[in-house]
C-alpha cells in the first residue's frame, strides 16, 4: 500500500523502542488487513500480537499507520481534530497560572473562554465559548523561574480549523511573551 502521510517519528526512534521500523510495522498491519479495521480494533490487534508494546506505543503505531494509509488526517482524533502548541516563559508556574485567570488573560487574549476546571499552578481546562471546543493548558516547571506552557485545543471540527488554531495559538503565545516583556501584564498579581 502507498504511504499517504510520512511518520513524524524517525525509523531509528521507533525501532529502538519497538524493535521494528515503520515499514516493518506497516507491512505487518497491511498483512493483518488493518486498513479495514477501526482504530480500537487496530490497537487491540497490536495489544494481542505484540504484548511487549506499552499502550502509548500501541496508540502511536496505530495513529501513524492510519495517517500513512490515508485512514486518518494529521491532527484528527475520534472527536474531531486537535492541535498542540508550547512555549517556555521566564516565570514560576504560579505566576503563569495567575496570568491565565480571567482578568489577566483578557489583556492578551480578549476572547470569551470559560474555565471548567483547574488545578492550581498546573492545569486549566477551558471551553472556547464561540464554538464549544476544549482547551487544555498545562504548566510544567523547568526550573524555579522557568515554566513550559502547553496548550491542546481539542474537538475542532475540520483540518482547516485545526491549522488555523495552531497558527492562532502560536501567535498568541508569542503575544503573551511580548506582553510580559513590556510589562503589559502584572506578573505579581
Amino acid at each position: 500500500m502507498k504511504t499517504i502521510l510520512k511518520p513524524t517519528t524517525s525509523d531509528q526512534a521507533v525501532q529502538k523502542r519497538t524493535g521494528k521500523t515503520w515499514s516493518q510495522w506497516f507491512q505487518l498491519l497491511d498483512k493483518a488487513n488493518a486498513h479495514q479495521l477501526d482504530h480500537k480494533k487496530i490497537v487491540a490487534l497490536l495489544k494481542k500480537e505484540f504484548s511487549h508494546l506499552n499502550s502509548w506505543w500501541q496508540q502511536m503505531i496505530t495513529v501513524t499507520y492510519e495517517q500513512a494509509r490515508g485512514l486518518r488526517e494529521k491532527h484528527q482524533t475520534p472527536d474531531g481534530y486537535q492541535i498542540s502548541v508550547s512555549k517556555s516563559y521566564p516565570l514560576a508556574p504560579s505566576k503563569l497560572y495567575q496570568i491565565w485567570q480571567d482578568k489577566n488573560r483578557k489583556t492578551w487574549l480578549p476572547y470569551p473562554i470559560t474555565i471548567r476546571k483547574s488545578t492550581r499552578n498546573k492545569t486549566l481546562r477551558m471551553t472556547w465559548d464561540q464554538d464549544q471546543t476544549h482547551i487544555d493548558v498545562q504548566l510544567y516547571s523547568k526550573t524555579k523561574n522557568k515554566t513550559q506552557l502547553t496548550i491542546q485545543h481539542r474537538k475542532l471540527k475540520t483540518a482547516a480549523l485545526a491549522n488555523r488554531m495552531k497558527k492562532f495559538w502560536s501567535h498568541n503565545l508569542k503575544q503573551l511573551a511580548k506582553a510580559l516583556e513590556t510589562s503589559k501584564i502584572n506578573k505579581t498579581d
